[in-house]
Parts: structure tokens; sequence; C-alpha cells
């Protein structure tokens, strides 16, 4: 079957399958709950997972197209708020899992049934992420673990968390860590929501008081999950650039296009002949488009590349570090370009636009943390990419 002929396909399955008021749905309704279990139903949550996982066994291409018809008909993906099973854990689990591993936990992941957290980060381990203290001893047939991590996203709606966990304290530090899957819904587990200047709360802190984990959800071997906790990131960095090929359209095909610049002429002004006002700004405007479909572009060459069998490996950081950039460049220019209508927080004197504006800006700078800060992304780059010494 060519591309063109499955998207073909899809468009006249979306025809008969997906309405107005599936395209409206909130999260968590009914109407959208019965939509991704038709998606799953063909497989096409996790589109390029073997079937027998719950995938759909498609190629790079027939996703690419999938996404699109996806996204043109405005029909909501599990990928929107399916988050870390799909992305991160997911992937990895494909690679380093035990077969009754992927059994058990990759079916569930497709279909939306669980959500997953990422336990990497502690108070005193953040970017030397291999000095974590959490301790996990093996007692029986089941792992006891005792520690606290940081920074857990969507703790507090997952009912699973992958944790990287310290199984040996006489050895390099880099050489004592495991990977092991906990299930939160226990009472060794305590989830603590943190309230960020953005007003939400999506980390948490996460606490673990003798928590149990059954010997068969240790990922790889004893003492080995630095290496597989690090391939993780490499697919949490490529999510956040965009590297997938649910990238080639969750980010636009093209830079904004010309929402800066129509927002720029509301509140800065424009000139007779429909540019905006202020030529500095409106330079500013061009260079970051400039950047953003160059950007675009390299990402769809790299897409290529993957879907090929060229490993990427770590050069998801220069992606990661320049797409966090772009989106602190392009949320500073958005409230720059409102002047003080883009620095309100609350009241009548604030559009909802104006206020979305400021918290995304605010939310922007976290693009630059997550996954690992960008100085840390710069130094990767340097010894991993370039081969400069230490």
């Amino acid at each position: 079957m060519t591309v063109e002929t499955f998207r073909s396909e899809v468009k006249d399955w979306l025809s008969e399958n997906f309405n107005d008021k599936i395209r409206s749905s909130a999260e968590g309704s009914e109407e959208r709950k019965q939509w991704i279990s038709k998606l799953a139903g063909k497989g096409w949550t996790a589109p390029q997972w073997p079937k027998e996982y719950g995938g759909a066994g498609l190629d790079f291409q027939e996703h690419i197209g999938l996404v699109q018809e996806l996204r043109a008909a405005g029909a909501p993906t599990l990928a929107d708020n399916g988050g870390q099973g799909l992305t991160m854990i997911g992937p990895t689990l494909l690679e380093y899992g035990t077969e009754e591993q992927k059994l058990r936990h990759l079916p569930k992941i497709a279909s939306g049934e669980v959500q997953w957290c990422q336990g990497y980060s502690e108070p005193g381990s953040g970017s030397d992420l291999a000095s974590l203290a959490t301790k996990c001893v093996l007692d029986g047939d089941h792992f006891v673990l005792n520690g606290q991590k940081i920074w857990t996203s969507g703790a507090q709606n997952a009912q699973w968390i992958y944790v990287l966990v310290r199984t040996d304290s006489d050895v390099p530090k880099h050489d004592g860590i495991s990977m092991v899957l906990v299930d939160m819904d226990q009472p060794g587990v305590t989830i603590r929501p943190i309230r960020l200047i953005s007003g939400t709360s999506p980390f948490c802190e996460t606490f673990f008081d003798n928590a149990i984990a059954s010997k068969d959800d240790l990922i790889g071997e004893p003492n080995h999950g630095w290496t597989i906790g690090k391939r993780l990131l490499q697919h949490e960095r490529s999510g956040i650039a965009g590297l997938g090929a649910g990238g080639a359209t969750t980010r636009p095909a093209k830079p904004q296009k010309y929402y800066l610049a129509e927002l720029a002429k509301n509140y800065i002004g424009e000139t007779d002949d429909g540019r905006v006002a202020d030529p500095s700004f409106r330079d500013e405007i061009i260079q970051l488009q400039l950047n953003q479909r160059s950007f675009q572009l390299t990402l769809a060459r790299t897409r290529q590349e993957n879907a090929s069998g060229k490993t990427i490996g770590h050069a998801t950081s220069i992606f990661k570090a320049v797409g966090a950039d772009q989106d602190k460049a392009s949320s500073s220019m958005q409230v720059r370009a409102m002047g003080s209508q883009g620095s309100g927080w609350e009241g009548k004197g604030f559009t909802p636009g104006e206020l979305g504006a400021t918290r995304n800006w605010l939310g922007a700078r976290a693009s630059s943390i997550a996954g690992g800060t960008n100085e840390v992304q710069l130094n990767i780059i340097a010894k991993r990419v370039l081969g400069l010494p230490d």
C-alpha cells in the first residue's frame, strides 16, 4: 500500500467516525474516552509500535501521514495528553524490556488506560543525576525503595512511575544505578504537588517509604540503569524538539505564520503599507521566523535520516537546546509586543489572551530546564558530538 492510499483510507475512516462533538469534547469526557478507544482499536495511538503491543505496525512515512490527517481534521490524539508512556518509557521498553514487560505494560500505554511519570531528579541530584541517593534493596522477590524524587511531572495523575535508583553504593556512582518500574497505588508512595509561579502545578515531589517494586519490573540488568536512563532522556529530548513523526505536525509546518506580526500590529501599530510600525521589532520578527523555518527544515531532514536507520543519538541535545531557545524567544516577543498588557497576572484590565501570554512566557523558561538544562546540553554537544576534551 502506498502512503497516499493509506492517507485516503484514514480520511475515509475519519469521515465515518469523527465529528464536531468529538472535536469540541473536553479531556477526560466520555466522548473523548470513546474516541481514544476507537483510535486505540486501530492501533493509531502508537502507530509504529508492533501490533502485539497495541500499535499498528506502521512505517515512518505512514505515521507522518496519519498524524497529518488527524491534525488536519482537528482530531485529538492520545499523544496530546498521553505523555511519558508513549514518548519515553514506551520506546525504552521496546528497546530494553523483556517480552513479559512489553506485553504487560505497552498495550495499557497504547490504550490510554495507564499514565506514567518519571522519577529521576532529587533535591540534591539534578544536573548531576548520577549522584542520586534513592535506595533500592532486593528483598526476596521484590525491591524495597526509600528516598525522594522531585519535579516528577504529572505524578498526581499517573498510575506508574519509572525510577532511577541506587542499588550499589560501593561502586563508582554511574555503575550502581538501576531502573525499576513502580506501581504508585500503594501506601509507600506519597505525592505532593509543587505550585509554580505560573499558577499551575504540573510538577510534584514523590516520596518512597518502603515502597515495593516487583523483581520482574527491573529494566535490564542490576546496576546497568545509567545507560538505559540516558537512552530514555534521548527519547525525551527528541520529543521536546519535535524529532518524532508526531513532531511533523505538533510543531507548526511554518514558523507561527504571521502570528507575531499580526499581534505586533494590534498593539504597536502598523504603517500605511501594512507593516509593523516599529522597524526594529519588525526585523526581530523576521529573524525569528527565519530561525524557526531553518529549524523546521533541519528537523524534517533529521526525521528522514532517522527513518532510514541513522541513529540521532547525542545530537538530540542540539535540537533540544535550540528548540528551547526558540520557544523562549517567541514567548518573550509576544509579551514585549503587548507592552504593559503583556505583564498582567489577573484582573479585568487584561484579556484572557494577554493573561495567557504572560503564563506562556513564564512557562517557556521550563523548556530550557526539562529533559536536562541547556547548560548540560551544551556540555553533551561539546563532548559527545564535537569530541572536545573534558
